[in-house]
């Protein structure tokens, strides 16, 4: 993914968690159907389907997720669900793994598979202040919770 601006001034009020979640389940199904930039591209943010196994289920689950990409063009989502204290399941789901499996990106045009990386100390500080450059409103996010906001990368 080549470094275009990816500067996002939020415009609209922070959802709820519930609301998160059904906002998600909605947004997977309209990216499944369509490669509609429209679609793919909400709120000024480039989007992915982030695919894991439930960690309780086994089953597959899907999550939309903003992307935000390093300077490496790597895809980088933040762990925030907002601020709340508890992490998103997809994140808990990711932390449950073995350490080197697989999950499944789609993007808008395409798939592939990629080995998450939950970035940690001074790298995961250095891209969490490059991100907020761009998307300041996960700097309230971080001030609503005692967890530091994890970033998850996923190479391709």
């Amino acid at each position: 993914m080549e470094n275009e601006n990816q500067k996002v001034e939020q415009f609209w009020d922070t959802p709820t968690h519930d609301q998160i979640v059904e906002i998600s389940h909605a947004h997977v199904e309209a990216l499944e159907a369509s490669n509609d930039d429209n679609v793919w591209q909400q709120v000024g943010m480039h989007h992915i389907i982030l695919t894991t196994i439930g960690r309780r289920s086994g089953k597959e689950h899907k999550c939309a997720l903003p992307i935000w990409c390093d300077l490496d063009g790597h895809r980088v989502v933040v762990g925030s669900f907002a601020g709340a204290d508890k992490e998103p399941d997809w994140l808990a789901n990711l932390r449950d793994r073995d350490s080197n499996s697989e999950v499944k990106i789609r993007t808008q045009i395409g798939e592939y598979t990629s080995i998450p990386e939950i970035l940690e100390g001074e790298e995961r500080d250095l891209i969490w202040n490059q991100l907020c450059e761009d998307r300041a409103w996960y700097n309230d996010y971080q001030d609503r919770t005692e967890r530091i906001i994890p970033l998850i990368r996923f190479p391709e």
